[in-house]
């Protein structure tokens, strides 16, 4: 049940505020379970919604006040769903939702409109997306400038930083697995959508660096969270508010804007790969490390063996080169065996040219940004060290991935851009501090290799029309490119 101390009961009204009334899902069930597969964020396209669990509830705006503005309820809620799930693992996935509640729903907000509940505690009322409801948003940053705790939420300030009141916000750009609200082109608050229990990597990694006087990453200035269920557990990291960047580009853009141009990206590259190996040196600083040697390899590569194993039954298109690339799976095993071991360390977890940012005027020093890791692999995993050459091998796929669905579509002189550019990137990243790339190659081909399987489960279930663009990748793994 929801705490209710986590409510604003009005005073004398003789019945529970709508966050603890008992029936609050159950009156909401209908309109979420229309709604919630048309978000982007939602992990479970595709599969028959079965049943919903409130996990937690906390009015931060009451939501029934007569003839008073929209409210603000904040719901932690499980989605179960229609499919096979491992022994152990919950029974669905856990969603934070941050409802504004009015009597009507003014024009501008029709496109966050979820519904109105036919009963329940509000019934009558118009239920809306907060995230996308300027007012509620900027109540969202007034807690987070006022620290504190309400119900079962607790919202921090990183001491020493001010957060100017009344700023203006907007929702920024595509939603993934969480939707940013950039306030005032100052702040940039994101928002996890898909949450689960714990430490978040990219609040927890983005303070270690802060703390290490690593400038490539913009450094917290407060969070929300929700308190632990358990005792000597973890608080569920909610939100994380960073400041932004105006006038900066992602490298995916700066990265086609090249090749759209014709024009040389060995420069940038080289910049960026140095840029990586700062982060990694400083995140080999400031947190634990350990050493893989042959039980570590070989579990590793076995993982590897089986994603592979488990794509080709997904992607019949894979399965011809299956034997190419398992061979690359088998030599990083054999590494071990002969007593090699390789350094392990946190690393961003899911890097490529969009977690990158830059000036798109002038020479401007490379940032690093959203740290959280691939949302879709267990927290525990995503914590866990890894050799720093992973994200070096996501990058070098994505350097691969901009030329190949550039305007050119992967001509000679595109795939040749793509090759200087990656060169360019491990030779910044051994001057910044970084393992060669090339002093670890079965490291490296196979950690490229199981990114490009991945890629192609990707693309074959989400993006059918850029297949080609891992699967060109496979051939060349495959031979032993």
């Amino acid at each position: 049940m929801p705490d209710p101390a986590s409510t604003g009961a009005p005073p004398g009204s003789g019945r529970p505020p709508p966050a603890a009334a008992p029936d609050l899902l159950s009156s909401l069930a209908p309109l979420l379970a229309d709604w919630l597969p048309g978000r982007r964020w939602f992990a479970g396209h595709g599969r028959l919604i079965t049943g919903f669990t409130l996990l937690s509830a906390t009015e931060l705006l009451p939501c029934t006040a007569a003839g008073g503005p929209p409210g603000l309820l904040h719901l932690l809620v499980r989605v179960e769903q229609a499919t096979a799930r491992a022994a152990g693992a919950p029974p669905g996935d856990c969603y934070q939702l941050l409802l504004g509640v009015g009597r009507e729903a003014p024009p501008r907000l029709a496109p966050a409109l979820i519904g109105r509940p036919a009963g329940g505690p509000l019934r009558g009322h118009a239920v809306h997306d907060a995230l996308l409801d300027g007012h509620l948003c900027g109540l969202l940053l007034e807690r987070l400038r006022l620290p504190g705790r309400i119900g079962g939420l607790d919202f921090h300030r990183e001491a020493g930083t001010e957060i100017p009141p009344r700023l203006p916000s907007r929702p920024l750009g595509a939603e993934q697995s969480h939707t940013s609200l950039v306030y005032g082109e100052a702040l940039i608050l994101k928002v996890f959508r898909q949450v689960t229990p714990g430490l978040n990597p990219d609040l927890e990694l983005s303070r270690a660096l802060a703390g290490a006087g690593c400038p490539r990453v913009p450094a917290p200035v407060a969070w929300f969270e929700a308190r632990a269920r358990e005792p000597g557990a973890e608080p569920t990291t909610l939100g994380v508010l960073q400041p932004y960047l105006p006038g900066s580009a992602d490298g995916w853009q700066l990265a086609r804007a090249a090749l759209s141009g014709r024009a040389d990206f060995t420069a940038p590259a080289r910049s960026l790969g140095r840029a990586t190996a700062e982060v990694h040196t400083a995140l080999a600083r400031a947190l634990p490390t350990a050493a893989l040697r042959r039980p570590q390899l070989e579990s590793i590569a076995a993982g590897m063996r089986a994603r592979l194993e488990t794509t080709a039954r997904a992607v019949p298109g894979l399965r011809p080169y299956r034997a190419g690339l398992r061979a690359a799976f088998d030599a990083l095993a054999a590494a071990g065996r002969a007593g090699g071991s390789w350094a392990a360390q946190r690393i961003h977890g899911d890097l490529h040219l969009g977690q990158t940012l830059r000036p798109a005027r002038g020479p401007g020093r490379w940032s690093l940004i959203d740290f959280e890791g691939e949302p879709a692999r267990p927290l525990a995993e995503r914590r866990r060290p890894q050799p720093a050459v992973r994200d070096v091998a996501a990058m070098l796929r994505s350097f691969d991935y901009a030329a190949r669905s550039g305007p050119s579509g992967g001509d000679t002189w595109s795939l040749e851009w793509a090759r200087r550019t990656r060169e360019a990137y491990c030779r910044g990243y051994a001057e910044g501090g970084g393992l060669d790339p090339g002093a670890a190659p079965e490291l490296m081909r196979a950690y490229e290799t199981d990114k490009a399987v991945y890629e192609v489960l990707y693309e074959a279930r989400h993006r059918p029309d850029w297949l080609p663009v891992p699967m060109a990748a496979v051939q060349r793994l495959a031979d032993g490119g």
